[in-house]
C-alpha cells in the first residue's frame, strides 16, 4: 500500500451526518486541495470506504444504521488508516472506547473547521513518518517485559500479541525507545503528533490511558506536571 501524502492529493473520507456540517468539512477539505468522498449513515460510511480507499477518515460517532464506533472497527478490520474520530459529547469514556476501537485522535463539537486540518495533516505526516522509520530498519526495544518492533510495527507483552492504534504504538515507541527517562508532554506532542503547542493535552493523555490499558498501567509512570516515562529498565 502506498504512502499518502500529507498535503494535496491524500483521499479523506468525511463521515458526518448532518449535511451542514458533512457539507462544511468536504467543501473546507477540498479547498486544502485533498480530495473527499463523503457519507451521511454507518452501512454508507464502510461501503465508501471499500469503494475510495481513502488515506484518512474523519468520522462522527453518532451516526444512522450503526455508528461511528461500529464503522471505526469494521474499516480497522478490513485495512489499517488513520481515523479522526468528531464527537458531540466531551465524555473521557467515548474517547477512550473511540481509541479502543481503533480512532487514532478525536475532536469535539463544536469545532474550528482550521483545527480538523490541522488534525488531518498531523495524522498523515505521522504515516509518513512510520513508513519512513519502518524502511530505516531500527532495532527493536524491549524493556519491561514489552517488546516493541519499529519495522513490523508489532507489539507483544509477557510473549504475548498486543494491537494498538497507529498512534498509540508512535506514542509507546516514543516511551519505550528510552525507558526510565522522563518525556516531556510537549516533547511527545511535537514528536507523536507533529504539534507545536499544548492544545492536544488531552489528546495525550486519553491516549496514555488507553496504552496503559493495553500494555500494563504500572509500566508507564506519570510525573505530574512534567510528562510520561516508561518503566522496566533497558
Amino acid at each position: 500500500m502506498s504512502t499518502p501524502a500529507a498535503g494535496p492529493g491524500a483521499h479523506i473520507l468525511v463521515v458526518e451526518d448532518d449535511p451542514v456540517i458533512n457539507g462544511a468539512l468536504s467543501d473546507r477539505l477540498r479547498a486544502e486541495g485533498f480530495t473527499v468522498t463523503s457519507a451521511v449513515d454507518g452501512p454508507g460510511a464502510v461501503s465508501a470506504f471499500m469503494e475510495a480507499h481513502p488515506d484518512l477518515v474523519v468520522l462522527d460517532i453518532m451516526l444512522p444504521g450503526f455508528d461511528g464506533l461500529e464503522v471505526c472497527r469494521r474499516i480497522q478490520a478490513e485495512r489499517p488508516v488513520p481515523v479522526l474520530m468528531v464527537t458531540a459529547r466531551d465524555d473521557e469514556t467515548d474517547i477512550l472506547v473511540g481509541l479502543g476501537v481503533g480512532a487514532d485522535d478525536y475532536l469535539t463539537k463544536p469545532f474550528r473547521m482550521r483545527e480538523v486540518v490541522a488534525r488531518v495533516r498531523a495524522l498523515l505526516r505521522r504515516v509518513e513518518r512510520a513508513a519512513e522509520l519502518a524502511r530505516a530498519s531500527r532495532a527493536a526495544h524491549t524493556a519491561g517485559g514489552v517488546n516493541l518492533d519499529p519495522a513490523g510495527r508489532t507489539v507483544t507483552v509477557e510473549g504475548e500479541p498486543v494491537h494498538l492504534t497507529p498512534t498509540e504504538f508512535d506514542l509507546l515507541d516514543a516511551l519505550i525507545s528510552q525507558p526510565g527517562v522522563v518525556r516531556r508532554r510537549e516533547d511527545l506532542l511535537r514528536e507523536v503528533w507533529g504539534w507545536h503547542d499544548d492544545l492536544g493535552s488531552r489528546t495525550l493523555d486519553s491516549h496514555i490511558k488507553s496504552v496503559r490499558a493495553k500494555v500494563g498501567a504500572d509500566r508507564i509512570r506519570t510525573v505530574h506536571g512534567v510528562g510520561y516515562a516508561f518503566e522496566g529498565g533497558a
